[in-house]
């Protein structure tokens, strides 16, 4: 090699490191607002049930829960950087559970937009299954790395950890 081919070479590891830290500094950034943002809706719907509703509807309470369910998937982003498609089906069945509900509520009659809801909740929860089944059968490389090594005394395997993604 070269005197140029290695200056060369050491520009270039030096540009992908200063890549790498940028991309990764952005990453951290977004999913710091993204959690904030989560956070202050659900603060928001809280304060606006406790003063302006007086009391929480399903529809609130299903809100929440969606609310919970982003704030864990950030959490566990942050620290595993793997994204829980899991936690976003389970969003996905949550809002359209209160789609259903909603509907239910203000209309009390059967509609064939309700039954389709419902096949698509039923379409998610398979998913689920499937997701399961998928990461327990074909463990990913983390996985199979953490297998090697040994638990902690206490400390028991859990399946919902390997559906990382």
């Amino acid at each position: 090699m070269s005197k140029r081919d290695h200056k060369i070479h050491k520009v270039e590891s030096l540009l992908d490191r200063f890549g790498n830290i940028a991309v990764e500094s952005f990453h951290y950034i977004a999913l710091f607002i993204i959690g904030c943002m989560v956070i202050w809706s659900a603060g928001h719907t809280v304060i606006e049930i406790l003063t302006i509703k007086k009391f929480a509807t399903i529809d609130d309470i299903l809100l929440l829960f969606i609310y919970l369910e982003l704030g864990a998937m950030v959490g566990i982003y942050f620290k595993t950087n793997h994204m829980p498609v899991r936690f976003l089906i389970y969003i996905a069945i949550t809002a359209l559970t209160r789609l259903l509900i909603s509907d239910i509520q203000h209309t009390h009659k059967p509609s064939l937009e309700q039954m389709m809801i419902t096949g698509s909740i039923l379409i998610l929860a398979f998913a689920i299954l499937v997701v399961r089944y998928a990461s327990w059968t074909f463990p990913s490389v983390i996985r199979a790395k953490e297998a090697d090594q040994p638990l902690p005394p206490g400390k028991t395997p859990r399946p919902e950890d390997d559906e990382l993604a």
